[in-house]
């Protein structure tokens, strides 16, 4: 359960980041105030408030969530405000030049975008990427909060039938370290694999605090 919310969160994350981030870069005023909009207010309010209003505010208004539903809903969605700006500090990364050279080349602004700009911006993101990923692996957590039956939750569980605290929740913080270790080095040599020589690491924009 716990890789399932990672996953899922981080894959919805980065299409709706990616949005976020092209619109930011590429759309008009007003698409570009909404993106902003959008960002800063996921980002200015705890991942915590937003799961409790999504799953215990918005019944209020008639719209309902399973919790499983809830913390999927919640951790996409920030996400998405944190990988929206790693996506658009390397895409900004990406030389203005290359872009002007598409079009001379007869493409279209979107085709820059996807076949010249896209594809180095996105190797580019990938230590971002990965670091986005570790935190929602942790993140993950507050689903035991609803009753999600994620890590912490069984833990939480076992330690309370077995009084076993400090044992229990030491292996949860092994596990949590192992899986942490293996993702950055995955992603460590995804990140060597596809590597660009001349194509350097942008500056990660919007960092977790």
């Amino acid at each position: 359960m716990t890789f399932l919310l990672t996953f899922v969160a981080i894959l919805a994350g980065f299409m709706l980041g990616l949005l976020l981030a092209l619109g930011r870069i590429y759309g008009n005023r007003i698409t570009n105030a909404v993106c902003v909009g959008y960002i800063e207010i996921i980002r200015g309010t705890p991942l915590l408030v937003q799961l409790f209003i999504i799953y215990f505010g918005l019944p209020s208004v008639g719209v309902l969530f399973s919790p499983l539903q809830a913390v999927l809903l919640s951790l996409s969605i920030n996400s998405a405000a944190y990988q929206a700006e790693y996506l658009r500090g390397s895409i900004q990364a990406v030389e203005g030049g290359q872009m002007v050279a598409a079009r001379s080349l007869g493409m279209s602004k979107w085709g820059g975008v996807r076949f010249v700009v896209l594809p180095q911006a996105l190797r580019i993101a990938i230590p971002a990427w990965s670091n986005e990923f570790i935190y929602l692996l942790q993140y993950s957590s507050i689903a035991y909060i609803i009753s999600v039956s994620e890590l912490t939750f069984e833990g939480k569980f076992l330690a309370a039938h077995t009084f076993r605290y400090l044992e229990v929740f030491a292996i949860i913080a092994v596990i949590y370290v192992v899986l942490t270790v293996v993702s950055s080095e995955v992603f460590d040599r995804v990140e060597q694999r596809v590597s660009v020589p001349g194509i350097g690491a942008a500056v990660n924009v919007g960092l977790r605090l």
